[in-house]
């Protein structure tokens, strides 16, 4: 199992289209990914539980994952939320 702190330096925190392309980002992995903050822990790959989340620009929150790719899926959830995998629109 991997775990990471990690900020969300999205300008605009996980509004709708960033929490779809998480997810997206989360799936493509065969470990198991979660996110947890405030207490509360939601699996990656689940869009609802994803906007649940309701997280802002700034906001720290803790990755784990646990599987055959477990430390590549963690980098690629901080890469996403550090802003430097962003999709085009």
């Amino acid at each position: 199992m991997t775990t990471k702190n990690i900020q969300i330096k999205l300008e605009n925190g996980l509004e709708a289209r960033p929490v779809a392309l998480l997810v997206q980002e989360a799936s493509k992995y065969d470990s198991t990914v979660y996110l947890e903050a405030e207490g509360r822990k939601v699996n990656a790959k689940s869009l609802i539980g994803m906007m649940s989340l309701g997280l802002t620009s700034g906001e720290e929150l803790v990755v784990t994952a646990d599987g055959s790719d477990e430390q590549t899926a963690v980098e690629g959830i901080e890469k996403f939320l550090s802003g430097e995998a962003q999709s085009p629109a």
